[in-house]
Order: C-alpha cells, then structure tokens, then sequence
C-alpha cells in the first residue's frame, strides 16, 4: 500500500510540474502567441542583431573610412574597396555628432576621459558646441551613461574594438557619422 501511495504521488508531482510547464504565464516556457512568447522573441531578435554585423549604411561615404551610426549606436572601419573590414557596437554618451563628414584630428593613446573615466586609444574626430567627440576604450570596460547631465561626446568602444579603430583610424582618416 505505502509503494502504491508513494508511486501515485510520484505520477501527481509529475503531472503538475508538466502542467506549471505549459501554462501560458509560465516564465520558462510560453505559448506561441502570448505577451510572453513576443517578449521573448523581441528581445532574441535584439540579441542577434547586437551580436550579428549589420550592413554598411547606404549613404555612408566612399574609400577609407569609419562609419559611425549614432542611431544603431554601431561603427564600421572601411577599407580601400569600400567594404567593411570590422563592425562594432558602441555605447555613445549624451551629446551625439551632428551627422556630416568629419576627419580624425587627433590620437591619445591613453589619458582620463571627459567623464573622468581611465581611457585609452582615444581618436578625436569633431568638436561641436563646446563638446569635443572621439573614440576610446574605458581600461575598466565600462561604458558612459547616455542619461549623464554633463554632456561629453566619448563614443565608447570594447578595449579590443578600442585597439582596432586605434590602428586604422590615424590622423586625418575620414569618419562619416549618420543618423
């Protein structure tokens, strides 16, 4: 009798677990079609296009250049044949570059950052309103805070990404910034 028992509540536990599995509001698994499952699907569909190269923006200039797109907050550093050779996301802060055709002015290979933050491989290409705007690295990885009051022009880079535009951006490489 108590083997009968424990096996009819084994086979109760079972039961209710696959039910709690299947319900619609259930965290793990969504019905095709609920709020849920379009959540997930969103923020999937966001994951892969951060993590997947997006095409170069049409309109974005001709030759050796980098593109930057403030809108998808993404760079692309572009060859002599007019493709890409790396593309990257980026954190950009409060202020963002007027969209336009700009050139590298200078480089600093390390330094503090207008947000006091430890930078390194900072490539300046515009300075606008009182706001100066380059590339760099945070040395602690972090990235500026869009929502920051005080308005800095740092497009903030990976430190590896930071080390690429660092060897292909070099004075007076075009930089095509777009919406």
């Amino acid at each position: 009798m108590a083997v009968l028992t424990v096996a009819a509540l084994g086979v109760v536990g079972f039961l209710g677990y696959q039910a709690a599995a299947t319900a619609p509001d259930h965290p793990t698994q969504a019905r095709p079609g609920s709020h849920s499952a379009q959540h997930k699907k969103k923020d999937k569909d966001q994951t892969e296009s951060k993590q997947k190269p997006t095409a170069l923006p049409a309109g974005s200039g001709t030759g050796v250049r980098v593109v930057y797109a403030v809108g998808d907050r993404r760079v692309w550093l572009v060859g002599s044949d007019g493709k890409a050779t790396h593309t990257f996301a980026v954190g950009p802060s409060p202020a963002s570059p007027d969209p336009g055709t700009y050139a590298v002015t200078s480089r600093n290979k390390g330094g503090v950052g207008s947000d006091g933050v430890q930078v390194e491989h900072v490539v300046v290409f515009h300075s606008q309103g009182g706001v100066v705007f380059g590339f760099s690295a945070a040395v602690d990885g972090s990235m500026p805070d869009p929502n920051a009051r005080k308005r800095t022009g740092a497009v903030r880079e990976s430190r590896a990404d930071g080390a690429a535009m660092w060897e292909f951006a070099q004075v007076d490489t075009k930089v095509v910034v777009v919406p």
